[in-house]
């Protein structure tokens, strides 16, 4: 007898290959037997007739950790409703861990309000006991900030590292690759990352190769330069011999919206050259980014104080918005997302704001910055949908969500938090499959489970097989949809009808039933 037994499901296995009926009988933490097991019984029976049985989804780039919600909010209800198995944090140069000092957790300042956090670790293994016993609804993995490995020992300052600092770095990051780190992310966007050299992250990318890991790498201008920060990539790539992937691969502003095409024959070019590079890829034309990215380079030179004073700076103010205008950015289109002031904003619109106080939006945001200490996250209507469908259809993307786990309840907090949290793989399977039809079924599910397990090196997972860890998610096909919207995050999907983390079932027949059995992930 087997302890869950799926019988009558159209199984899509995760590599690729065509579906088919079969039956799945799962002892203890993995899937014992695949095949006709009409004869078998189990303790627990899920008829799966007329639906698709998938493995759990691996979201290779999520937030759960810096935000906090991990600790917040263990059960991650948005994630499980969403088909979402497996989470791997750390990215864009923010983790948890290691920590060289109680200032090392500044790095996740631009996401979460530092103040009101506790902490009872500093290295990897110490990080990963706290979250094992604090138990989770899905797997959890982590990456390490190259941020916060240089905000640990220089603390706000933004400068280069010299040869004693960046052994430090490399001596730090070596201890937790061998503690189950997955490998290195790199926000070369961010204030202290943005003066890495490139020897320094080359270095770094052949630590990761050693260790058989992977460089992730947010890029270091999504705008106009996205072609010059694409061909860093592909350098640190070839030079180094590592993986390396692009986290939420995307161009802002839609007068850079035609360098896409530049940018991805670029990577396919360089991948039929021998480099190991992928991307990831969130379905939404909305972005949600830090707002002092968006600043001209020479605002955030030296670090948030710096920033922070030039902007309170009344005679060095008008320079700013006026670079800020010759940009060519449209700030019109931003949204305040998250704040510590956001319930204290009578419209979260800028664009609307400004004209109710008879003032430009560049200055209007400016004070939003100062007033709220540097720490805003906005939102904007800035991607092209066209490329959107271009980079999820493209043989070498994988489905990521770039977000958070969430409970409806966060609604209170009155931050407005991106869609995609409650809704990214949902709608790939909605709105690309069923409606546009641009990508199989088959093909959809390897990019969410066996692709990114297999490039990321997470073992025994994202695949339906024999030996395999029991993460499976079973869908309707006729009723999977993302319901979450801009004006109305908090909204599950719907069409995710079980879910089972390592054996246990965490979702009946739609409902969350609140079992914390995910696992604490190493790499081996």
């Amino acid at each position: 007898m087997f302890d869950v037994l799926i019988k009558n499901g159209v199984v899509i296995d995760g590599t690729g290959e065509p579906m088919y009926r079969a039956d799945i009988g799962i002892n203890e933490e993995k899937i014992s037997k695949i095949g006709q097991l009409q004869n078998e019984r189990g303790k627990m029976e899920i008829d799966a007739s007329g639906l698709l049985v998938c493995p759990g989804f691996v979201d290779v780039n999520n937030h759960s950790d810096t935000y906090w919600q991990i600790f917040l909010d263990p059960d991650l209800e948005s994630l499980v409703y969403q088909g979402i198995t497996t989470i791997i944090g750390g990215n864009c140069g923010s983790s948890l861990a290691p920590l060289i000092n109680e200032k090392s957790i500044q790095s996740i300042q631009k996401w979460v309000n530092i103040g009101k956090i506790s902490f009872s670790w500093l290295k990897l293994d110490e990080l990963l006991t706290f979250i094992e016993n604090k138990e989770l609804s899905v797997n959890f993995g982590t990456l390490i900030g190259y941020g916060t490995l240089r905000r640990g020992l220089i603390r706000d300052q933004a400068e280069n590292l010299d040869s004693k600092e960046r052994k430090v770095i490399e001596n730090l990051f070596m201890a937790s690759m061998k503690e189950g780190a997955f490998g290195l992310s790199a926000g070369l966007v961010y204030v202290h990352t943005r003066l890495a050299k490139f020897q320094d992250l080359l270095d770094m990318a052949a630590i990761v190769k050693k260790y058989d890991g992977v460089f992730v790498l947010h890029l270091r201008n999504e705008r106009e330069k996205l072609i010059e920060s694409i061909q860093e990539v592909i350098d640190i790539a070839k030079e180094s011999g590592a993986k390396v992937h692009i986290s939420h691969l995307k161009v802002m502003g839609k007068k850079n919206w035609p360098l896409m095409s530049a940018a991805l024959e670029m990577l396919q070019k360089a991948c039929e050259d021998g480099a190991l590079i992928t991307f990831d890829v969130y379905p939404y034309t909305t972005t949600g980014t830090v707002l002092h990215t968006l600043l001209p380079d020479w605002v955030t030179e030296g670090g948030k104080y710096m920033m922070l004073r030039r902007i309170k700076d009344p005679s060095i103010r008008p320079k700013i918005i006026a670079d800020m205008k010759k940009s060519g950015f449209d700030f019109s289109k931003i949204k305040i997302a998250i704040s510590p002031i956001v319930k204290s904003l009578a419209k979260r619109d800028v664009a609307e704001s400004a004209a109710d106080q008879g003032r430009g939006v560049e200055d209007v945001l400016l004070d939003i910055l100062a007033a709220s200490e540097g720490h805003v996250v906005v939102s904007m209507e800035v991607l092209n949908d066209e490329s959107i469908e271009r980079i999820i259809a493209n043989p070498l993307s994988i489905i990521s969500s770039n977000s958070a786990g969430y409970n409806l309840g966060h609604a209170k907090t009155g931050e407005f938090v991106h869609p995609r949290s409650f809704g990214t793989f949902p709608r790939v399977l909605h709105e690309y499959i069923l409606r546009r039809q641009i990508i199989s079924w088959e093909e959809a599910v390897r990019k969410m489970t066996s692709f990114p397990a297999e490039r990321f090196r997470i073992l025994k997972r994202g695949k339906i097989e024999e030996k395999y860890f029991a993460d499976i998610t079973i869908i309707d096909r006729d009723e999977i949809q993302d319901l979450a919207t801009v004006e109305n995050p908090y909204q599950y999907s719907k069409g995710v009808k079980f879910v089972l983390v390592n054996g246990k079932v965490a979702m009946d027949n739609g409902k969350y039933l609140g079992i914390k059995n995910g696992s604490v992930l190493k790499r081996d």
